[in-house]
């Protein structure tokens, strides 16, 4: 199985989750999802940057699941996640993300940014103001 993101916890609070240009497939996007759950575990403050400068757009049933898994993690999302940011550099990948938050709204404070270093520097501060 091909992944579709990694996720780096080596500097938590910080999560960094990187697609990585695999195309999603069932099994991948599930892998995907279930890791993204897992970051939850410690039940402490946490921020994420994902970074999709290499992300490939998910077929319209991954969107729906993305959709449906930020319904149905709402509660623990705005318990301990301090806020999500996106670099994302390409215009489409962004129109697709503004479509799953128009399946369902992002539960926690977010930015687009389309340079990493910006996204950074905003989820430093967020994690530092929670």
């Amino acid at each position: 199985m091909k992944t579709y993101a990694t996720i780096d916890e080596t500097e938590f609070p910080l999560v960094r989750i990187r697609f990585t240009g695999n195309k999603s497939t069932d099994q991948n996007f599930e892998a995907y999802l279930a890791q993204t759950k897992a970051c939850y575990r410690f039940e402490k403050r946490l921020a994420i940057i994902f970074d999709a400068s290499k992300a490939t757009i998910p077929s319209f049933s991954h969107q729906k699941k993305q959709a449906h898994w930020l319904k149905e993690n709402k509660e623990l999302m705005q318990k301990y996640c301090a806020g999500t940011a996106y670099f994302i550099p390409n215009a489409a990948i962004r129109a697709i993300l503004k479509m799953i938050f128009s399946l369902q709204k992002q539960p926690v404070p977010y930015e687009v940014f389309e340079k990493e270093q910006e996204a950074e520097t905003w989820v430093k501060q967020v994690l530092s103001n929670s």
